[in-house]
């Protein structure tokens, strides 16, 4: 079966963004430049470029953190304009508070929202068990591996159910094969809440893996060189992903947007 977006109706808007900063020297330097996205409701749709083309920036400025120097951003639920609190953000490192126990830091986003206590418990040990932590929910951060720190921020985020989930590169820190099992826990999560993604990352073959759109920056100053629609069935199989009929010319079309910017950066 052929992927489904599942709708065409949009659920994140960038429109013409363009953002620069003052440089140490007292320049002002474009990160990014007349960038504009459209992604749609229940949509995987991830981010590829060059490092330091503003990807980073393009999802801050899309959670509301940092405000563009030109441009717009809505994030809607239909007709509906979303609040910051409705907009789940995972970032490469787990940010998880030290002091809290797994159970404490899924359940701080429930507090901030003035859940009841006895809710909170209850959807905290709902996605400690989607997540594959039960026996650790009174663990502290570090006494768990990097995957179970991750799997942990996951479901710190989810537990609110987010309409957006923006992820920067959330797995870049993680080695291989725990790489794969995380890919496919987000794969799963996806599937089952069906939340519009915006995801960030430097890894073809993951791009490939999870999407259904992938965009190509340019260097800096970022824009979009183009859109490429991921057309491999779904569920996915993301350990065997790359023996999938059709994933090395999506492989190769990507990598040829991407090869003259990466082969300037290396020769700066």
């Amino acid at each position: 079966m052929m992927q489904d977006l599942g709708t065409e109706r949009p659920a994140v808007i960038l429109g013409d963004l363009t953002h620069r900063f003052v440089t140490p020297g007292g320049e002002m330097m474009d990160v990014l430049q007349d960038v504009s996205v459209t992604v749609r409701e229940k949509e995987f749709f991830t981010v590829v470029g060059p490092s330091g083309c503003g990807k980073s920036t393009l999802l801050n400025i899309a959670s509301g953190l940092l405000q563009p120097t030109d441009g717009t951003i809505r994030c809607l639920k239909g007709d509906r304009e979303l609040q910051k609190l409705e907009i789940g953000y995972i970032t490469q490192d787990s940010n998880l508070f030290p002091w809290f126990t797994v159970i404490e830091n899924i359940m701080m986003p429930l507090e901030i929202r003035r859940i009841p206590k006895p809710e909170r418990v209850e959807r905290a040990r709902e996605w400690i068990k989607i997540v594959g932590l039960e026996g650790f929910e009174n663990h502290y951060p570090r006494q768990l591996s990097g995957g179970m720190q991750k799997r942990c921020s996951i479901a710190r985020t989810m537990v609110y159910e987010p309409e957006v989930l923006l992820m920067d590169e959330p797995f870049g820190a993680l080695d291989a094969i725990t790489k794969q099992t995380m890919q496919k826990t987000v794969l799963d999560l996806w599937q089952r809440r069906q939340t519009s993604v915006i995801f960030i990352t430097h890894d073809l073959t993951e791009a490939i893996a999870l999407s259904d759109r992938v965009a190509v920056m340019t260097g800096r100053p970022g824009r979009i060189r183009r859109t490429v629609d991921i057309p491999l069935a779904r569920p996915r199989d993301v350990y065997n992903i790359t023996d999938q009929t059709g994933f090395q010319e999506l492989r190769q079309e990507l990598w040829s947007l991407l090869e003259s910017d990466i082969e300037t950066d290396l020769k700066a």
